[in-house]
């Protein structure tokens, strides 16, 4: 396709034809009104004042004769006006009395127009005459006018105004819509060549910006955004897959093992040891793909959030009260401080599996005498916090720890399957909230910044 078939193919560029029309069709209401108000309704005025003097005039002549009619004429000639008077009277016998330069031999009858330019002391005078001529019955003829010649110049003005102004917006616009459609087709073609470099498979790919903040600056930062979230999730599937080829080939090599060994074993001794190990490592392999789907539904959307308010004081103390036992087992003591009431907006089954995770991972991760304090107060929205005393974790791994199957060098020996902070990121950030992991000198601080309820 050659280049003057795309710019007319050019949405751009139409719509530059477009506001074209539109603009012409302004500018001629416009200078429709500036005629009718500096030409068209002067005349009507000096119509209607020559009619008058015409009318008058030709009375005179029927009533009174010629002389009174030619006494009448040097009179209005001597009267001086804002618009000079023009006539001339030619009588049955020839006699003519007119101070028109010239006028036509024949009689026409109604309205015309004459250039009537006078020479005084070597000088030209421009005029131009709006006459009505009338002829009596007996032949006489009466030609009476006014001077318009400011009329016509400003006719003369409007019109190349109309010739030469609509060759100009002409030209201009087909210019302007053309640079215009240039301009805008780069930037689109800046953003399908990123889009096809995606396509290819260079998901680096980003819209060049100008820094200007136009439109094109906002769409081109919402499509890297976008971009980079693509890539980010992309990278993070294929971390996710390693990981859970990772992750899943001990305990499936384990449960072979087991079911070999358990082919092969007589003494109901060693094949009940067997089965109960088989279905330890079989519940494993459920749990770890149980939280891998509940995660995925939560970032697709695709699990049903009942949201309704939520007595977060209430829920927090039955977290505390579920674990209490097992920190009890564990020498570990877990204190609770929940200002009341504590609410907020939300799904209580996913907002309870959140921080049952988050004092589940305090108590994988701490050591024997370890401290874990569950606190929650209302601030702008809701804040939960489980911190401890432990070992923490340190700043470059934080970010992270969020990952599906990520563990912190040192901790791969702890029990767990390495899902518990994603699955608490993935409800928190299905709830609009904020999952926040600091230094809590010692130990680690995470905090769950909840919205508030409405």
């Amino acid at each position: 396709m050659s280049a003057l078939a795309r710019l007319f193919r050019s949405l751009t560029f139409r719509l530059a034809l477009i506001y074209l029309l539109l603009f012409s069709l302004s500018v001629a209401a416009l200078l429709g009104v500036a005629w009718w108000m500096t030409v068209e309704r002067p005349l009507e005025d000096v119509r209607a004042a020559v009619l008058r003097e015409a009318d008058t005039l030709g009375d005179i002549y029927i009533v009174d004769g010629p002389t009174a009619l030619e006494a009448a004429l040097v009179r209005r000639d001597a009267t001086v006006s804002e618009r000079k008077a023009f006539h001339a009277f030619t009588a049955p016998d020839g006699r003519s009395v007119a101070n028109l330069p010239s006028w036509p031999a024949q009689a026409a009858g109604g309205w015309a127009r004459f250039e009537a330019d006078l020479y005084r002391d070597g000088d030209e005078e421009d005029h131009e005459a709006l006459v009505h001529e009338r002829t009596f019955r007996d032949g006489a003829r009466l030609i009476v006018g006014r001077d318009i010649e400011d009329i016509d110049e400003r006719e003369e003005v409007i019109e190349q105004l109309v010739l030469w102004g609509g060759v100009a917006v002409l030209i201009l616009g087909l210019a302007g819509g053309g640079v215009m459609s240039l301009a805008v087709g780069r930037r689109i073609e800046a953003v399908n060549a990123t889009a096809r470099r995606v396509i290819a498979g260079d998901l680096s790919g980003r819209v060049p910006t100008r820094g200007s903040g136009d439109d094109f600056d906002r769409l081109g930062d919402t499509l890297n955004l976008m971009l980079a979230r693509i890539e980010a999730l992309v990278e993070a599937v294929g971390r996710v897959s390693d990981s859970v080829a990772h992750e899943l080939r001990t305990p499936l090599a384990r449960l072979q093992a087991d079911l070999g060994e358990l082919a092969a074993a007589s003494e109901p001794a060693e094949r009940t040891r067997l089965v109960e190990a088989a279905a330890a490592e079989a519940a494993r392999l459920q749990a770890t793909f149980d939280a891998l789907l509940r995660i995925a539904r939560l970032e697709t959307g695709r699990h049903a959030i009942e949201r309704r308010p939520v007595d977060l004081a209430k829920l927090l103390r039955d977290a505390a009260e579920l674990y209490a036992p097992e920190a009890e087992d564990q020498h570990k003591r877990l204190d609770v401080a929940i200002d009341a009431p504590l609410t907020t907006q939300g799904d209580p089954n996913l907002l309870f599996q959140a921080v049952a995770n988050l004092i589940d991972n305090a108590l994988k991760h701490t050591p024997p005498g370890s401290r874990i304090r569950l606190s929650g107060r209302q601030l702008d929205g809701a804040l939960v916090e489980v911190a401890d005393d432990g070992p923490g974790i340190a700043a470059e791994h934080r970010a992270r720890v969020v990952e599906r199957f990520y563990r912190v060098p040192g901790s791969e020996r702890r029990p767990g399957l390495g899902l518990g902070l994603s699955v608490v990121d993935a409800v928190a950030r299905a709830h609009g909230a904020r999952l926040e992991l600091a230094d809590d000198a010692p130990g680690l601080s995470v905090r769950l910044h909840l919205p508030p309820a409405p």
